[in-house]
């Protein structure tokens, strides 16, 4: 975990102790843009059709239904229509024409659910589908072939949060369920990525609770409905997010009991390996990522462990 203010005369000190091949390893450029609309954290955030929308979370003012939206052509913000329901630690994917937005907590009480939410952007509507099989937020989900997985995340089992490993893929075409090979790792807020394939998921904590991060990078098959372990993540840690860009997985953030994380770390599902990347300006967990002409969009997020939010909008370009 680093420190996102340092003297310049530390920075110098600290390069000088790095090994060169650590330094070459190190590639990309950060820009940090305009604010967005509102603070937020424990967002999901989506590129559909080519627009980033921003949904959901923990605001100062309690947990939201909103959603807006970012045109990168034109850096400009606008809402669409909200939620049908308040929701925290939910995800979102984009596939068959809609946006998918799955399972979440919806109280402040943490109270799992199961819903799917499909948004239609030429209507500007939410309609509700068959409901996951198992309830769950801090899940992370991923999209092969049109199907959207979803995996790992929590619920309360009786009387306090525990992990689920449940592994449950949505077909959006049929709007039906089916479970699949668990992820041996359970955990929440954990992050998924799709690559050859495969879904990577990466990092998360053991029952909520962010003292106890993992390095887990388990690599899930859909052919063989097996999964298979590979190179753990270099650095524990869980409210992270992720972006497969030019033949690399970008994991970014995170929380432990300790402060926030600015890690930037790629994995390559080819080698099997991990590299270094230059770190976030701004630390931060429970922020969410979308990429939009080759450029990873980090918005929201928490600056501290726990609660509270930010208007972060950071903006990663892969060299």
């Amino acid at each position: 975990m680093r420190l996102s203010l340092k003297p310049f005369g530390f920075i110098l000190a600290v390069l000088a102790l790095i090994p060169a091949s650590t330094l070459a390893q190190q590639s990309g450029i950060w820009k940090v843009l305009s604010p967005t609309p509102s603070a937020r954290t424990e967002v999901a955030v989506v590129n559909h059709q080519g627009k980033i929308y921003l949904i959901g979370g923990f605001t100062p003012k309690g947990i939201s239904e909103q959603v807006e939206v970012y045109d990168a052509k034109t850096k400009s913000w606008s809402k669409a229509a909200p939620l049908p329901a308040p929701r925290h630690h939910t995800t979102a994917v984009s596939t068959n024409d809609r946006i998918y937005v799955i399972g979440g907590f919806s109280s402040g009480m943490w109270t799992a659910v199961n819903t799917v939410y499909a948004y239609d952007a030429a209507q500007n509507s939410w309609t509700e589908q068959t409901p996951m099989p198992t309830k769950r937020g801090a899940l992370a989900t991923g999209v092969i072939d049109g199907k959207i997985y979803a995996v790992g995340g929590a619920s309360r089992q009786p009387f306090r949060l525990r992990n689920t490993n449940a592994n449950e893929v949505y077909d959006p075409k049929s709007n039906a369920w089916k479970k699949l090979a668990p992820i041996p790792t359970p955990r929440d807020h954990l992050t998924v990525s799709v690559a050859h394939g495969l879904l990577f998921a990466i990092g998360g904590r053991v029952n909520v609770n962010y003292n106890e991060n993992l390095t887990a990078n388990e690599a899930y098959d859909p052919k063989s409905n097996r999964w298979k372990a590979r190179a753990p993540l270099p650095t524990a840690r869980s409210g992270i997010t992720s972006q497969y860009v030019n033949g690399k997985m970008y994991v970014f953030g995170g929380e432990s009991g300790e402060g926030t994380f600015d890690e930037n770390e790629a994995y390559d599902p080819k080698t099997d390996q991990w590299t270094v990347q230059p770190p976030m300006p701004k630390s931060c967990h429970g922020l969410g990522s979308a990429v939009v002409n080759g450029d990873i969009h980090l918005l929201n997020g928490g600056p501290h462990p726990g609660g509270g939010g930010s208007k972060f909008h950071q903006v990663f370009t892969p060299e």
